[in-house]
């Protein structure tokens, strides 16, 4: 199946239309979280989203990884993903059910299932776990 749409967090929106979100300019990461994370659309906080992918041999970093979008259009404005993330799983699997972008400073934009189903999403040792696509669409606003 494929993943799931990225969710916007309860204060998302105002932070969009209030400048606090500068999609293009602002430095986002992308995290993953295991099936017993408390992501909901009440998060606000990186720091407040429990159950991060653990990094013993996983490929994973505490905190994701970088990514950078871009907007484009002038009626209808869509972000996107310049370059998706990506993660070579190490000796043991990775494996996740979230995946979330925020704020470098720390506030939660959105979120995703990994698999619209809701199942987890393993890369076994030495496989890599892309999650979107290069260019791949976060939000479109029209």
């Amino acid at each position: 199946m494929a993943a799931g749409a990225w969710v916007f967090t309860n204060t998302a929106r105002t932070k969009l239309i209030n400048g606090q979100f500068d999609v293009d300019t602002d430095s986002y990461k992308m995290a993953l979280f295991t099936s017993a994370s408390n992501l909901t659309v009440a998060s606000t906080t990186f720091a407040g989203v429990t159950s991060e992918v653990g990094t013993t041999n996983t490929g994973y970093t505490a905190g994701g990884t970088a990514i950078a979008m871009t907007l484009s259009g002038t009626t209808t404005v869509t972000t996107v993903i310049t370059t998706a993330p990506v993660w070579t799983a190490g000796t043991a699997n990775l494996t996740a059910k979230w995946a979330a972008i925020y704020e470098a400073t720390g506030d939660v934009m959105c979120f995703a299932l990994l698999e619209s189903g809701g199942a987890d999403v393993t890369a076994t040792s030495g496989n890599t776990f892309t999650v979107g696509s290069n260019g791949g669409t976060v939000f479109t606003l029209a």
